[in-house]
């Protein structure tokens, strides 16, 4: 069998979500899988030592121009010349027009539930790629062998929107996992390293906020900006990561707040293996999303031992279980208690650093790794 998996962006420099997800399972099948033979399609970029090639897994660049054209044009061409028995396409979209038997993983399907090209929020980058979405995804729920989601939240919502039968096997749920580096730090030299390199403060939040709507920045930080008013806390930081400082005044502004920013650090881009000193380091991480498929770093701030806040919306109370401080994300008066309380109870910050580091060992990429190649060899024995 000769499996073809799409990983256009897994050569950028700044990888993100559904890139780590994607480099995650490729890893982990190079381990795993030493029978089929594989193809991963990438676009031509810097990080080129991101990905190896073994005796049965074969990089292919593939140039072929913008997003669109690339999927829709270049790579169905390419994974038929390499006589792929199967396409795997990792991040929400696929090609609309190829004769290979298809598996997608849908993460999500937020950008079919607003029209988000015309809401104020959100970037143009974003919302031109959402219409994109919008316009593709619809076909390839209809034509794939199987649509890979990744929670049971997920699974419901496509479901419901696409009218798929909650019993059909083509949709199936299967758990993202949480990198092993991820783990308590008791090395100072390592905490220092990284608190240098970022100038991070003694004592800080850290949240993972970005311009997505769904992120729910500006709640986030009208509740860090009213607990500070309420405390009068002297030495308290807020740390974001890869913000840009103009849109961050702008939100700062929209809330009634510009001097918060005095108490912002704004690291720019995080190599991964730095984030778990990051996640060591802060007091509490804040994830109070209004939306999410998943939420991996939810499990990377549990599997640090990190005491967290997060949301009663979507997948979160799913994958956090009991181990965080649950809030209702449009109410950022809570999120505001809660910072309160996690900062003042040590108690109940213990109580959650156990629970969650018992709630991550449920998830790992091996296991998924194992559940994807089980649907590739259903699919192709399916139709060969």
């Amino acid at each position: 069998m000769k499996i073809g998996i799409e990983g256009q962006r897994l050569l950028r420099t700044k990888k993100h979500g559904m890139d780590m997800v994607a480099l995650e399972l490729i890893n982990e099948l190079q381990k795993l899988d030493h029978e089929n033979e594989y193809v991963v399609f990438v676009k031509p970029d810097e990080d080129t030592a991101t990905l190896k090639a073994t005796s049965n897994f074969k990089i292919v660049e593939l140039k072929g121009g913008p997003y669109p054209t690339w999927e829709q044009w270049a790579l169905p061409k390419a994974a038929k010349q390499e006589g792929c028995h199967i396409l795997h396409c990792t991040s929400n979209t696929a090609p609309v027009c190829s004769d290979i038997p298809l598996i997608v993983t849908l993460h999500d399907i937020i950008y079919m539930e607003s029209i988000s090209l015309f809401k104020k929020s959100g970037t143009w980058y974003q919302k031109t790629g959402n219409m994109y979405r919008r316009f593709v995804v619809p076909s390839i729920v209809k034509k794939s062998d199987k649509i890979i989601t990744v929670s049971k939240f997920e699974k419901n919502r496509i479901a419901d929107f696409f009218g798929i039968s909650h019993d059909d096997n083509r949709l199936v749920a299967i758990y993202n996992g949480v990198s092993e580096h991820f783990i308590p730090i008791t090395n100072q030299n390592e905490l220092q390293r990284v608190k240098t390199k970022y100038h991070l403060p003694d004592r800080f939040l850290f949240f993972l906020g970005n311009t997505d709507p769904k992120k729910n920045t500006p709640g986030t930080l009208k509740a860090f900006s009213d607990y500070l008013k309420k405390t009068r806390d002297p030495d308290l930081y807020l740390v974001m990561l890869d913000y840009e400082r103009a849109s961050l005044e702008k939100i700062l502004s929209d809330i009634g707040d510009k001097a918060l920013i005095e108490r912002i650090i704004l690291t720019g881009y995080v190599v991964n293996t730095d984030l778990p000193a990051i996640y060591n380091l802060c007091k509490v991480f804040l994830y109070p999303s209004l939306r999410e498929s998943f939420g991996i770093p939810m499990l990377e701030a549990m599997r640090c031992g990190t005491p967290m806040i997060t949301s009663n919306t979507s997948s979160m109370p799913e994958v956090s279980g009991n181990a965080a401080y649950i809030v209702d994300p449009y109410k950022p008066e809570e999120i505001t208690v809660g910072i309160e309380k996690l900062l003042s109870d040590s108690i109940l910050r213990d109580d959650l650093r156990k629970k969650g580091l018992l709630q991550a060992e449920k998830f790992s990429w091996k296991h998924m790794a194992e559940d994807v190649l089980k649907l590739y060899h259903e699919v192709y024995n399916n139709h060969y």
